[in-house]
């Protein structure tokens, strides 16, 4: 008797920094969603796709959970509100250290929801057996229904163990994509999210979260793609801050930036930046519809 097929939505959800993206990327075996110890790396859902002969799993990884503070944050806690309305599975990644608690309201549609829970334990590897069980009997009171793993997203392990599970419960269906995509994203996506990436790991405080990156040009030929892309910032200092003395803080990211791209599309890269003042963008609902929030 033959294998029904099996397709099925499964929504990465969870706080700033427990290891999403970096469970995301093991998932899926993609450099998709840019990975920094920096609380709000992820702004946008981000959609992995894996397919097998007869599966097809859309992952997709959500920013962290936290309370808005401006029109950027609360656009992005948008997209967590449609992640827990639209999956046939969600994973629910914790990490074993009690830092940051999810918001209450979240946890409430969680424990009313009828879809299946895999409830990850992260970052197994730097704690004790001891920590680890106090963990499990905390959230097999607050989500009974969950069944609850323990992981390592950087170490790899029991990732194999979640694929197996996952693919058992999804749904019967066909596919959504084709089989060959493992994105929904577009090419000018990846490279806006490496920018920020290398702005996130270069610059302190507040910068990285008062910029934006939009790519104007993207040109492929056949031994090199022609990328052009402007850093906006929201005042006239923060410009300077980015640029840095003669120059030299905008060249260090833009050849980091550049050597990744390299790595994602196995091609060379000529890549120009540029730093522009959007004032206020953060705040603005024309512009930040216009980024795509």
């Amino acid at each position: 008797m033959a294998v029904a097929h099996k397709a099925g939505f499964v929504n990465i959800i969870g706080c700033p920094n427990v290891g999403k993206s970096t469970l995301m990327n093991a998932l899926v075996g993609e450099r998709l969603s840019i990975i920094t110890s920096k609380a709000q790396t992820t702004r946008h859902r981000i959609m992995g796709i894996v397919s097998g002969e007869d599966y097809q799993i859309v992952f997709s990884d959500t920013p962290g959970i936290i309370k808005p503070m401006y029109k950027l944050q609360e656009k992005m806690m948008q997209f967590v509100i449609s992640a827990l309305t639209d999956a046939d599975l969600f994973l629910l990644i914790v990490d074993v250290f009690d830092d940051i608690q999810l918001e209450e309201s979240y946890l409430n549609k969680l424990q009313k929801t009828q879809t299946p829970i895999l409830l990850l334990i992260n970052k197994i590897d730097i704690t004790t057996q001891e920590k680890l069980e106090e963990k499990i009997l905390y959230w097999k009171e607050k989500l009974p229904f969950a069944e609850i793993i323990a992981i390592s997203a950087l170490q790899k392990f029991n990732i194999d163990r979640i694929m197996g599970r996952i693919i058992e419960l999804l749904p019967a269906g066909e596919a959504f994509y084709n089989k060959e995509e493992y994105t929904d994203k577009p090419e000018r996506f990846f490279v806006s999210e490496i920018i920020r990436e290398k702005i996130l790991l270069n610059y302190k405080k507040e910068i990285p979260y008062s910029v934006e990156t939009v790519v104007n040009a993207f040109r492929e030929e056949p031994a090199i793609i022609h990328i052009q892309a402007d850093i906006l910032v929201e005042r006239d200092s923060q410009k300077g801050i980015i640029i840095g003395d003669k120059g030299s803080a905008l060249k260090r990211v833009g050849t980091q930036a550049r050597k990744d791209m390299e790595v994602f599309f196995n091609k060379k890269i000529f890549l120009q930046l540029y730093v522009k003042v959007d004032k206020d963008w953060r705040s603005n609902e024309k512009r930040l519809k216009n980024f795509g929030y």
